[in-house]
């Protein structure tokens, strides 16, 4: 699976870099504080990165939220599982 997601992302990878060669006439970019001119290859490759950039953190944050959450809830199990061997091991009271 590990292999089949590396090769998706080189093909996208490989994809950008092709339209970034056909695309080398310069474009004007406004930014939030000011204006510039580059390459459309440049801020396809920007855009793309930071795109990419943006989306493995926000996966990282949720992938580190749910480990999070699996770790409480495995100790939470554990110690409700010592407390079921107690109570089991205890002789019943009449």
């Amino acid at each position: 699976m590990k292999i089949l997601t590396v090769l998706l992302l080189a093909a996208c990878f490989l994809v950008t870099l092709a339209l970034g060669a056909q695309n080398q006439q310069l474009v004007n970019f406004d930014f939030l504080i000011a204006q510039g001119e580059l390459q459309l290859s440049t801020l396809l490759g920007i855009a793309f990165g930071s795109g990419f950039v943006i989306g493995w953190l926000i996966c990282g944050l949720l992938y580190l939220k749910a480990r999070f959450t699996k770790n409480r809830l495995s100790k939470k199990v554990q110690k409700q599982q010592q407390e079921l061997d107690q109570l089991r091991a205890e002789p019943i009271k009449e």
